[in-house]
């Protein structure tokens, strides 16, 4: 009698392992099917933080995809939260904080996903000594983590000047840093260096504020507290892109900081003694060490078409609202394409069209491809699908779309083809990518002394 029951029991028991076990799979199929009905591949996915949701915790609540500003990152499939547009999520970590039972956590995309990334330590100190790199570029989002990798690598190499400094010295000037970039990573680098009282260039290709300063007028650019050199701790949650390129001017001003605009590194080499070279557009620079804080997004990418280089042809849309009763054509249909045109759809008497490439639009977040759908039902703009920019004329563009051409009428023309990513420029300096193995980080640690 007492062995049925332990037979009856364990057989229940396996009987619920098996359900529980039925159940993953078919929400794990479930998200795969969401990821392929976004037109993904498998092997798609987030390329830096992401959130990793444990769907033992999580209780299917919903609270992370509200959370989520992004849209559709996350969604709730089978009773449980699952990643399924993981290239569209930032690392802000909102869904996370929203979970109320703990089941999401902020976590670094796997080893196999981080081949595009630079080979970094653990104080972002790249493959080449002395050279740190900070912000987006780590593959940590946020203006928060950029701000706080830019001092924290400034603070590394302070504690590394007296031996640097030892070396043979050069036949010229030198500085401590060269902070290359004046967006959040490289203001930061900059202020601290300032505050320290290290000699320091910071060289900016563009504006001052980096990729902020080509942000869309008026976007909230910043969620949680962070220290700002010099100023100190901003504890706004939301500040938008105007407010926080005049706090970072203010924190310049008071600082005295000099930001070299308009003027891009064109290459970096290291001599013997392992300082650097730093050669733009207008001159050489020499340093004992480097922080690379250019971003992701590398340079805008050209369609290689007649008429490009004309004046009104643009690759950023700062402010829509300068721009009334004209003719647009937006090329591009992702994301920024797609809310700039419809940003631009409502000034008054502006006519635009949206010129893509492909028959669908297959990568939109939720609220822009229902805002598109909307604005192209309410008369406010079209689009023209399947469509190639073959010219780009002074008040028109001419589009090939199937056999045929087409002449769109433009006053102004916007691309949005995405950027040239700076692998190939950091390649050449010698910065590595992937995976690093400890043993040669502890290595370069010692011969960095």
């Amino acid at each position: 009698m007492g062995v049925a029951i332990y037979l009856i029991f364990g057989t229940i028991l396996l009987l619920s392992l098996v359900v529980q076990l039925r159940r993953h799979q078919k929400r794990e199929a479930a998200a795969l099917e969401a990821t392929r009905r976004a037109g993904l591949k498998v092997s798609d996915g987030p390329r830096a933080q992401h959130p990793h949701i444990d769907t033992d915790w999580c209780i299917g609540c919903g609270g992370c995809v509200t959370a989520c500003p992004e849209g559709d990152v996350i969604q709730v499939l089978g009773g449980k939260a699952a990643l399924v547009n993981g290239h569209k999520c930032i690392g802000h970590g909102l869904c996370a904080d929203a979970c109320p039972v703990g089941a999401i956590e902020i976590v670094m995309a796997s080893p196999s996903m981080t081949g595009d990334l630079p080979t970094l330590s653990p104080e972002y100190e790249s493959s080449v000594p002395n050279l740190f790199i900070a912000g987006e570029l780590s593959g940590l989002a946020l203006i928060k983590n950029a701000i706080n990798q830019g001092r924290d690598c400034v603070d590394r190499i302070e504690g590394r000047l007296p031996a640097l400094r030892a070396r043979r010295p050069f036949s010229g000037p030198a500085a401590d840093v060269i902070v290359v970039g004046a967006g959040p990573a490289g203001l930061s680098a900059a202020l601290r260096a300032k505050e320290k009282g290290l000699s320091y260039f910071c060289i900016e290709a563009e504006d001052f504020g980096g990729t902020v300063a080509n942000y869309p007028r008026q976007k909230l650019v910043m969620t949680s507290p962070v220290e700002l050199p010099v100023l100190g701790k901003l504890s706004k949650l939301e500040i938008s892109k105007e407010d926080l390129l005049e706090t970072w001017k203010t924190a310049a001003r008071k600082a005295g900081l000099e930001v070299r605009t308009r003027e891009r590194v064109e290459g970096i080499t290291v001599d013997e003694t392992g300082r650097f070279l730093v050669r733009t557009g207008k001159g050489e620079y020499r340093s004992q060490s480097v922080v690379m804080a250019i971003g992701r997004r590398g340079t805008p990418r050209k369609l290689g078409v007649p008429g490009e280089q004309l004046p009104h042809v643009m690759y950023s849309l700062l402010d829509a609202e300068a721009y009334r009763d004209k003719r647009i054509l937006v090329i591009g249909g992702g994301d920024s394409a797609v809310e700039a045109a419809m940003g631009l759809a409502l000034q008054p008497g502006n006519l635009i069209t949206i010129s893509y490439r492909r028959s669908e639009f297959t990568r939109l977040k939720d609220r822009n491809e229902k805002r598109l759908a909307e604005a192209v039902a309410g008369a406010q703009l079209r689009t023209v699908m399947g469509s190639q920019p073959v010219e780009i004329r002074p008040d028109a563009v001419v589009l090939r779309v199937g056999d045929e051409t087409r002449e769109i009428p433009a006053d102004y023309v916007w691309i949005f083809a995405g950027g040239t990513p700076p692998r190939e420029f950091l390649e050449g300096i010698g910065i590595g990518f992937g995976r690093q193995d400890l043993s040669e980080a502890v290595s370069r640690e010692s011969r960095a002394g």
